[in-house]
């Protein structure tokens, strides 16, 4: 898509710190990072969320997350990491292309988890649990 910043970084077209590449997905340094070593993973391909992808190539996106994880931490001595995807505008996708962060953390970082997220989380009592549940298995 020729509107978008990271299917111009994988033709070549906007410079990046690539940290991994193979013939399906790419990997470099985000250019705002939250932390040192903050890393995006991309398909090369343009699929602007993750229930775009076809299945094989969701596969090789989070296959490369997973190898790159240790590397990550390793590179920026990180005691871990929080890997995310922010799938939809509504969930704060910046970039209309998949991508996911692994950014590095540590204990003096300030960040909080994934469920700080949220500032007003819904209450959800056991029987809206189970049409919840029971609604996901039937689709």
């Amino acid at each position: 898509m020729s509107d978008c910043i990271f299917c111009s970084i994988v033709d070549g077209d906007i410079p990046s710190y690539t940290v991994y590449e193979d013939d399906t997905v790419m990997a470099f340094l985000d250019a705002n990072p939250l932390a040192r070593g903050h890393t995006l993973v991309i398909p090369k391909a343009h699929h602007e969320r993750v229930n775009d992808l076809p299945a094989d190539l969701a596969a090789d996106v989070f296959a490369a997350v997973h190898d790159l994880t240790d590397r990550v931490e390793d590179a920026v001595d990180a005691e871990a990491t929080t890997i995310a995807v922010n799938n939809g505008a509504a969930a704060g996708q910046e970039v209309p292309h998949v991508h996911a962060h692994i950014v590095p953390r540590d204990e003096a970082d300030g960040g909080r988890p994934i469920h700080a997220l949220i500032e007003n989380p819904p209450e959800v009592d056991d029987d809206e649990l189970g049409d919840v549940a029971e609604a996901i298995r039937a689709d």
